[in-house]
């Protein structure tokens, strides 16, 4: 008796969770193209490959810092360095 409980509430749980599943079909219809659609398409085609032709080359990328650094890189100051010796005082 607890088994068949068991598989019904089981059967009732799955029925809702399949209903949320997406329908999905792994093998659409093939559709065929007549020759006028073909056609069109051409048409299409060519136009889309003119209009890219009609854009200008672009030009080199906007730098607005390009003023304040340079490309070259800068040696850094040397700063003088004086080594002291060490005596036998600790600086305070």
């Amino acid at each position: 008796m607890k088994l068949l409980r068991g598989a019904v509430v089981s059967i009732l749980l799955v029925g809702p969770a399949y209903a949320q599943m997406p329908n999905v079909n792994l093998m659409p219809e093939i559709q065929h193209k007549s020759p006028e659609e073909k056609a069109q398409d051409a048409v299409r085609d060519r136009a889309y490959r003119e209009s890219l032709r009609k854009i200008p080359d672009a030009k080199a990328p906007n730098d607005p810092w390009g003023d304040v650094r340079s490309n070259e890189s800068t040696p850094k100051p040397k700063t003088a360095t004086t080594k002291s010796k060490k005596s036998g005082q600790a600086a305070n």
